[in-house]
């Protein structure tokens, strides 16, 4: 699999034009087929990580959920030469083949909660955002990025399967005041993978549009000298998991850090799912204070300015329209700051 993936990759880039590579499986797949210890052995023999196979080798995954979990009267075996699990068997590997990609930054799961037609146009709606495809009113836009503040966190034997990771963010000198540019390392005992984002807010319409680019160590290193000293670097331990079919990154901030961040535990998904079907999906173990999707006081930019937030220029407001929170609320700012923020300098109180 390796070798097929690799010539294909490499005959991308010869390509003169832009190319999309898409691989039917990927290698993390084959671990849900065999026991852990010889999956291990398999990976040390090889001298493998899963920061390499997994997260620098393929820029996004989507796991389509199986019929057989979610839409099992269309799961048939027939004419299927390959297939022959019944449906229990299926939603097992399923769920497996699922695990097997936890901790990729960019993992999308398209679920059973549409018809098929749908749930194929969510699939094209989320390769066309990763790889920055304008696709206007052709797809239904069915999920947006929801983060929520969590009180504290919880003993690890409460978290189903989960992936740790070090997380280290710089943010960078930018080509204008609404333009934000940050570098972002990534890993595991000490392998690594490093993305730069350009973010600009209203370009073409859209209320924001990200631009990440995979680096390798040396373009990562080279872009550190243009560090933005107005801000302190965000250190943070990253958690995913996968639960209910809904792929969960949560943040705990670490020190060090500015006072405003201590004890900071952020968790953030993506999901059209609003009120109580969204409720649903979320992790029962998590005391979740409140919804804080579109807050400035808890957007990372504003979290790791130096500068107290009532005298800087330089904190980010929310977006000029109202901010909708997924139980219905809505939110105008004020100046330029929604009013949720209540509290200057600090996490903010509803």
């Amino acid at each position: 699999m390796i070798q097929i993936e690799n010539t294909y990759f490499e005959l991308g880039q010869s390509s003169q034009r832009d190319c999309l590579i898409i691989c039917d499986r990927g290698v993390m797949d084959a671990s849900a087929y065999i026991s852990k210890e010889k999956w291990e052995k398999m990976m040390s023999a090889n001298n493998w990580n899963p920061i390499e196979l997994r997260d620098n080798r393929y820029h996004q995954i989507l796991h389509l959920v199986s019929a057989a979990n979610g839409a099992e009267d269309f799961y048939t075996t027939e004419d299927h030469a390959c297939r022959s699990e019944g449906v229990d068997i299926a939603r097992e590997l399923d769920y497996k083949s699922a695990a097997a990609w936890v901790g990729h930054p960019y993992f999308d799961v398209i679920d059973n909660s549409t018809n098929f037609e749908t749930k194929m146009n969510r699939l094209i709606e989320a390769v066309c955002q990763k790889v920055g495809i304008d696709i206007g009113d052709r797809l239904l836009a069915t999920s947006r990025k929801l983060k929520f503040l969590v009180a504290s966190l919880p003993p690890d034997s409460e978290f189903p399967p989960f992936q740790d990771f070090d997380v280290v963010h710089h943010y960078l000198q930018s080509s204008g005041p609404k333009v934000q540019a940050r570098l972002r390392k990534r890993g595991q005992k000490n392998h690594w993978s490093y993305i730069h984002t350009i973010r600009r807010p209203n370009v073409h319409g859209q209320s924001r549009i990200e631009v990440k680019t995979q680096l390798t160590h040396r373009d990562y290193m080279n872009l550190l000298a243009q560090r933005d000293d107005a801000h302190f670097t965000i250190y943070k331990r990253r958690r995913c998991f996968l639960i209910n079919n809904q792929y969960f990154q949560l943040d705990i901030y670490r020190e060090p850090s500015h006072p405003r961040c201590k004890g900071l535990i952020l968790l953030e998904t993506y999901s059209s799912h609003t009120g109580d079907a969204l409720k649903n999906y979320m992790p029962k173990f998590l005391n979740i204070v409140k919804e804080v999707t579109g807050d400035p006081a808890y957007s990372m930019f504003n979290l790791s300015l130096r500068e107290d937030w009532s005298t800087t220029k330089k904190f980010w407001p929310a977006l000029p329209e109202e901010v909708t929170t997924t139980n219905g609320n809505k939110v105008k700012p004020t100046n330029g700051v929604s009013n949720m923020q209540l509290v200057l300098n600090g996490h903010a109180k509803g």
